[in-house]
């Protein structure tokens, strides 16, 4: 069952989402926030993530980007599909948007106040790489707690061009991925196709099956994804521990910092953790900016080949 939606004493703002929306993502493994991104972080998010993609293929394929830039196998040869660890590439926005109310506020009311900022990458099909994404579950855990994906539509996503196709109530229990395919291919009961525009926030479980159908002449697709989870699931059920909890809490402070420098006459978001789980800053505010993944939670997947979108 999830973790209760919040704690006692947790504040009930316009940043958290509602009973509703709670629900409505508890019933079918997503919601959809429609204008969440503030128009002016946005325009920043979308100018950043045109450096980091510069940056990756400026970087190739070589052994020292392999941890933060993953390609995919094309007929045409490597196509770049992804830009891990956001927040050391030089672009601040990434924690400006870590540390925004409209992000936090998603994660408190879903994970409650010790949430743990466990990935965050840049995700995109390129102009004309239509290549389709396999169904797959992120990750496939004992459902104890939710843990949840933040999905930042930076561009249109639109039915017949490539939208990510859901399985609504697909993320209550663990799914063969092969079987589905096999028997109903992209038309499985039920499925959606979740258009998105730019600004929009897509909130998906990790265990809702999703994916999306190749397309031909299709326009360049942009996704933020942060994932999160609550500290007391990761202390209880791994696959990292109390040391690494610690270093990925300490990129909230920092997130909110920026979001303060860049937001300086807005209210910014009342983070509260108990202090079991209240990080302790360092020193080296560089070397908080990119803690490894040095194990993660397997999910579902039918191939090795396949490329999951978050």
């Amino acid at each position: 069952m999830p973790a209760p939606t919040t704690l006692s004493g947790t504040p009930t703002t316009g940043a958290h989402l509602t009973a509703e929306q709670i629900m409505h993502f508890d019933e079918h493994g997503y919601v959809v926030l429609r204008n969440r991104i503030p128009s002016d972080l946005l325009t920043r998010l979308q100018d950043s993530a045109d450096v980091w993609i510069g940056q990756g293929r400026a970087a190739g394929q070589n052994e020292q980007a392999e941890g933060d830039y993953k390609y995919a196998a094309r007929e045409a040869g490597p196509v770049m599909w992804r830009v891990d660890y956001l927040h050391n590439k030089g672009q601040e926005v990434s924690l400006e948007l870590l540390g925004s109310p409209a992000v936090l506020g998603i994660a408190e009311s879903l994970a409650g106040p010790n949430f743990v900022p466990t990935y965050e990458s840049l995700v995109f099909k390129d102009e004309g790489d239509g290549a389709a994404v396999a169904w797959h579950q992120d990750a496939v855990h004992p459902r104890s707690h939710r843990i949840f994906n933040v999905d930042v539509y930076l561009d249109h996503s639109r039915a017949g061009e490539g939208a990510l196709r859901v399985a609504p109530g697909s993320h209550l229990r663990p799914v063969d991925v092969c079987e589905l395919t096999d028997r109903y291919g992209w038309d499985a009961p039920g499925v959606v196709q979740v258009e998105m525009a730019p600004g929009d926030v897509l909130v998906h479980d990790v265990m809702v099956v999703h994916g999306s159908e190749a397309v031909t002449g299709n326009r360049l697709r942009r996704t933020i994804y942060y994932e999160f989870r609550a500290a007391e699931q990761i202390v209880a059920e791994g696959p990292w521990d109390a040391e690494w909890i610690d270093q990925r809490m300490r990129l909230l402070p920092l997130g909110l910092a920026q979001h303060e420098r860049m937001n300086p006459r807005s209210a910014g978001y009342a983070w509260n953790p108990s202090d079991q789980f209240r990080p302790s800053m360092g020193t080296d505010a560089d070397a908080e900016l990119r803690i490894a993944h040095l194990v993660h939670t397997p999910g579902s997947y039918c191939s090795a080949g396949s490329v999951p979108l978050s």
